[in-house]
């Protein structure tokens, strides 16, 4: 599959979703991400047609991908897909996360609009994610501007079960080169390692990181479980 991640909003969670949700269920896809024009990593410039051309090429020779667009590309993206005709099709689905804010989600009523509207993306192939969602509110109600535009438009799938819930594995996790299925799937004993490392007095570095290890895991064994029905509702 190809799924691009997309929102014109940032701090929704686009780099979460395609690294923790997405990448790990799809034969740990390649994660294209779409930040900047510029070698430097500047992130001020508009993303030019050539870099298209590379990403569409790119995509037609990888069997998976995720493409985690950046909110500071996604309006010259959009564009380009508008004058690169029919280059929507290379992708499978376009996955839309969203979060509580009011700000945020107006900014994704824009994103859903000109994906369908404004596009031509099928309705089947645009996936919303409510992400950071508390679990003791109801989603209708917290997303109740999503559920009336999709009232009244009907341009996108919407599924209640599609929840990405709060958990502090998201910010555990930042700056790890590994994702949840990785940490969750790490065959080291930490808690092992936790008592050698107090028997031979180790430094308070090494013993930190150990008990962070020990958290993320215990963490990871719950969260992983939610993501993979998160997925079944996304992608099945």
């Amino acid at each position: 599959m190809k799924i691009a991640v997309i929102n014109f909003s940032g701090n929704v969670g686009k780099s979460t979703v395609a690294q923790h949700l997405l990448a790990p269920r799809m034969n740990n896809a390649p994660i294209i991400a779409i930040e900047s024009i510029n070698s430097d990593g500047k992130d001020n410039g508009a993303l030019r047609g050539s870099q298209f051309d590379e990403l569409q090429d790119q995509l037609m020779t990888l069997k998976n991908a995720v493409v985690d667009i950046g909110a500071s590309n996604v309006e010259d993206f959009v564009g380009l897909m508008q004058k690169y005709d029919g280059s929507h099709e290379d992708f499978d689905l376009f996955v839309v996360p969203t979060v509580p804010a009011v700000k945020q989600q107006v900014d994704t009523i824009a994103t859903l609009r000109a994906l369908s509207e404004d596009i031509g993306v099928p309705a089947t192939k645009i996936k919303l994610i409510f992400n950071a969602v508390d679990p003791k509110q109801h989603v209708v109600k917290v997303f109740g501007r999503v559920f009336e535009f999709h009232a009244a438009k009907k341009g996108f799938v919407l599924s209640p079960d599609a929840i990405i819930f709060e958990n502090p594995i998201f910010e555990k996790i930042k700056g790890f080169d590994m994702s949840i299925s990785d940490i969750r799937n790490d065959p080291i004993d930490y808690l092992a390692m936790n008592a050698d490392a107090i028997k031979s007095g180790a430094p308070e570095e090494q013993k930190a990181f150990i008990r962070h290890m020990v958290a993320l895991k215990r963490l990871a064994n719950r969260v992983t479980t939610e993501l993979d029905a998160v997925f079944k509702a996304v992608v099945h």
